[in-house]
């Protein structure tokens, strides 16, 4: 399984640094991606990078973690609540928290909240790889593919290109655009037997949508919705072949 990506949205430096560092020695299963001082931020960063887990301070600038749970009531991501307070316990509950972490951290504590996480993540991926991704796999012109609440099947013919962003993929269609926590490379094998060239190292693209070639070193392709898209000169020639 990836490494489960992880944000921290704590107001005080000192018990972000501490918790960044402890999840960096004792937490090898987690990679922190990025840290909130303040709800309005954190909101943001939970919409931009999709976490599996977050860790969540309860009293913050600009309202409480309750505030910013209650603006996502769809959310995927499990929470784990960090807090010098107790009496937060039953509100965590309520809110189905995973687990409820008492300041100072204890490492120990620690390590068992994120063993728990990373356990409800592997049943979830199981259920997805043993009996929903299959079946959909059974339907031709049909693929899966994740998203923050759980998986979209969409139709192969309706993605123009996907774009790669860093460890991201940007899959667009005519209309629309997903965010995709998987590599380039997880897509160009998904999309291998649908007519996908890789026209350059950070674009996919859907062959049937190419309009119009332009020549250059690499040239470039021009697809139906007048999107243009560069050719690397080391992939012109695979781009071409489809075209022989």
């Amino acid at each position: 399984m990836e490494l489960l990506k992880a944000i921290i949205i704590e107001d005080e430096a000192v018990s972000r640094d501490i918790l960044r560092n402890y999840a960096a020695k004792y937490c090898k299963s987690i990679a922190i991606v990025a840290e909130a001082a303040n709800i309005n931020d954190g909101i943001q960063l939970l919409e931009k990078h999709q976490p599996d887990l977050l860790f969540l301070d309860v009293e913050m600038p600009y309202g409480n973690a309750f505030d910013l749970l209650d603006k996502m009531p769809d959310r995927s991501f499990e929470v784990i609540f960090v807090t010098a307070y107790n009496h937060y316990a039953m509100d965590a509950l309520n809110q189905h928290a995973s687990y409820y972490l008492m300041k100072p951290i204890d490492i120990d504590e620690l390590i068992k909240a994120v063993d728990y996480v990373v356990d409800i993540k592997n049943k979830e991926l199981e259920l997805y790889n043993k009996v929903l991704a299959p079946n959909v796999k059974n339907v031709p012109g049909k693929i899966t593919i994740p998203v923050q609440d759980g998986f979209e099947v969409i139709d192969v013919a309706e993605v123009y290109y996907c774009k790669a962003d860093d460890n991201y993929t940007e899959v667009h269609f005519k209309d629309k655009m997903i965010l995709v926590s998987k590599t380039l490379k997880y897509f160009e094998d998904l999309l291998a037997v649908h007519s996908f060239a890789r026209v350059h190292k950070s674009y996919l693209v859907s062959v049937c949508k190419i309009k119009k070639y332009k020549k250059g070193k690499g040239g470039s392709v021009v697809l139906d919705n007048q999107r243009e898209i560069m050719v690397s000169a080391s992939r012109k020639s695979e781009l071409l072949s489809y075209f022989n």
